[in-house]
């Protein structure tokens, strides 16, 4: 039996994050009644021209910029022309050419199962997104055209493909949308249709020179969907070569609730769409100055950034890669350490107990009453042995909840930790007194309950005794019986 390798293409189209449309100055916005943001321009009407928006190109020259693109010094739309009811034009205004789109032949790195992989980008370019088709009960079909002529960013990896799993592709989705929400440019929510993919997959034997025929796959609005979706399609298209059936070039649609994909329509070639360059729209034109300041402009990216607290915090790149998922949440992390905060302390109340109360509340981190100094004095109190671990983590609540700073409530509530020898023996020697029965089977070898007497001694101290002293004070306790 012929071992098998997928070849796997990205095109990922994300909605850019302006005011305004690409060509008119209709509003952006998810949702709304059915075109009640369009004009004579979005909806294709006859004598109509398009103005392009400034906003949209600046955010696909930062985005091919921080993924390593070459920037065409000069740039034109093209009509890139077929037929489709959400089409008002009978065209859509793109780019085409190899090196005539605003950024061309970068790369993203990312994280795989195998280290860091590297994965050319042929090309980012501008163009206008479509309407949307409903289908209305009765057997009727709408369209709303307040999608239409949204500006929408296309990032389209090289040929031959550099993705060859499932895994890889979602990985490398989830490393871009990150990349896009460094730059600000997208808002990344899959679910809203602001962030598609839309991966084209062949196979071929492992081995074999000549690419086999590619299929593309739409309607994959999470990662999930996006890497089962890959995965039902590279087994659909072995189980049709192994069974010698043949391989279409053609769309199709990924079931979410069937976890299976279905033809929607045969795909076409690119000299079907008679591209030729936008007549009403003048060249784009690119220099040195313009470029060098929006370079200036982009932040240090996830991928270099978990690298770096890898090497100067030695965290693990687990931890690494949850700190830099968001641009805030790095910035607060490094900001913490700035003041002094123990790297490893505070990202682990950030990946913790910080990002569990803020999901719980639907908060993002900005919007917290919890600023990088209240995790520094937390993880103070801790290190100094003022509080335990549990009494900490009640502190941090309250602390999230009033705004107020860990040592204020720490002092203020009677929480500190009781770290006091005599008080400790005490209560251990009370706990063993009171529980005979345990302490028979703690004698007959059964050394596991221990941790029963643990507990009723932080029982009686209220949760304050210093865990550490109490485990070291029970042994010699029960050392002596």
């Amino acid at each position: 039996m012929a071992e098998w390798v997928a070849s796997i293409g990205m095109e990922v189209h994300a909605e850019l994050n302006t005011a305004s449309k690409m060509f008119c100055r209709c509003p952006v916005a998810f949702g709304g009644s059915p075109n009640s943001r369009v004009c004579p321009v979005c909806l294709g009407l006859p004598g109509a021209l398009p103005v392009p928006n400034r906003a949209a190109i600046e955010r696909v020259a930062r985005t091919a910029l921080a993924l390593h693109c070459t920037i065409a010094r000069h740039s034109v739309f093209h009509r890139k022309n077929y037929f489709y009811p959400d089409l008002p034009k009978g065209y859509q205004i793109s780019q085409y050419g190899e090196t005539n789109p605003i950024g061309y032949h970068g790369s993203l790195d990312i994280r795989t199962s195998n280290g860091i992989k590297t994965v050319r980008i042929r090309r980012v370019h501008l163009e206008e997104d479509t309407g949307k088709l409903f289908h209305l009960p009765g057997g009727d079909s709408g369209i709303d055209f307040n999608r239409s002529g949204v500006p929408l960013m296309e990032i389209v990896t090289d040929f031959p493909p550099d993705i060859e799993t499932a895994e890889e592709a979602k990985e490398y989705l989830v490393q871009l949308r990150q990349v896009l929400l460094y730059l600000d440019v997208c808002d990344g929510k899959m679910e809203e249709g602001s962030l598609r993919c839309e991966p084209n997959i062949s196979i071929r034997p492992r081995g074999g020179a000549e690419y086999g025929t590619k299929t593309e796959l739409k309607n994959l609005n999470s990662f999930r969907s996006v890497q089962l979706g890959i995965e039902f399609e590279v087994r659909r298209q072995r189980e049709l070569q192994e069974s010698g059936g043949t391989v279409l070039q053609e769309t199709r649609g990924w079931n979410e609730g069937t976890e299976s994909s279905f033809a929607m329509r045969i795909k076409e070639f690119e000299n079907d769409y008679r591209y030729f360059p936008e007549p009403d729209i003048p060249p784009m034109t690119f220099d040195e100055p313009y470029i060098e300041g929006l370079a200036d402009t982009i932040p240090e990216l996830p991928l270099s950034r978990s690298l770096r607290y890898e090497r100067d915090f030695g965290l693990s790149a687990y931890d690494a890669t949850l700190l830099v998922a968001e641009l805030d949440w790095a910035e607060f992390f490094e900001n913490a350490v700035a003041l002094g905060g123990q790297p490893k302390s505070v990202c682990n109340w950030m990946n913790a107990d910080f990002a569990r109360l803020l999901n719980n509340r639907g908060l993002p981190v900005r919007q917290s009453k919890v600023t990088p100094a209240h995790l520094v004095d937390l993880s103070r109190l801790i290190e100094s042995g003022a509080i335990s671990g549990k009494i900490a983590k009640d502190v941090f609540e309250e602390s999230f909840d009033s705004g107020r700073m860990p040592s204020e409530i720490v002092s203020e509530g009677g929480r500190t930790q009781i770290s006091d020898r005599d008080q400790v023996v005490a209560w251990c020697e009370q706990s063993v007194a009171e529980n005979p029965q345990v302490l028979a089977k703690y004698r007959s070898g059964q050394e596991s309950v221990a941790g029963f007497f643990v507990g009723q001694v932080m029982k009686k101290s209220e949760g304050r005794a210093n865990p550490a002293l109490v485990q070291e004070v029970l042994k010699e306790v029960l050392a002596k019986l």
